[in-house]
């Protein structure tokens, strides 16, 4: 494989969530990769997708703000769903915008955390 693609925890890529099913995310889109870069054997990484930032999302705890700056890449201010948590082969994979911060991937592990009902 000569294009070896590997993203990292932080970083914003823009994924193909095609096929999807039902109200599940859809098209080519950014996603945040959440896993840590030390879990995991298969070409494989869990991600939280990005969508548009709608003012009703601020009252939903499992999303997170992503405003848009230089360093991650987004065109907008988006907002990182953390209920659409999905494991997804490193062929959907196409391009890396940029990255977040520390702090926006620590609020979006707690939607996950919310979302899982672990706190």
């Amino acid at each position: 494989m000569s294009n070896l693609i590997i993203p990292k925890q932080g970083e914003v890529w823009l994924v193909d969530f095609d096929p999807s099913v039902g109200s599940e995310m859809k098209k080519r889109r950014p996603a945040i990769v959440i896993s840590d870069n030390s879990v995991g054997k298969l070409p494989l990484r869990i991600v939280v997708p990005v969508t548009d930032w709608k003012d009703r999302y601020g009252s939903s705890p499992w999303f997170t703000e992503l405003k848009n700056t230089q360093n991650n890449g987004l065109s907008k201010t988006s907002g990182a769903d953390g209920f659409s948590i999905k494991s997804v082969s490193l062929q959907r994979f196409s391009k890396k915008p940029g990255a977040i911060t520390a702090d926006e991937l620590q609020d979006i592990h707690y939607t996950i955390v919310f979302c899982l009902g672990l706190g």
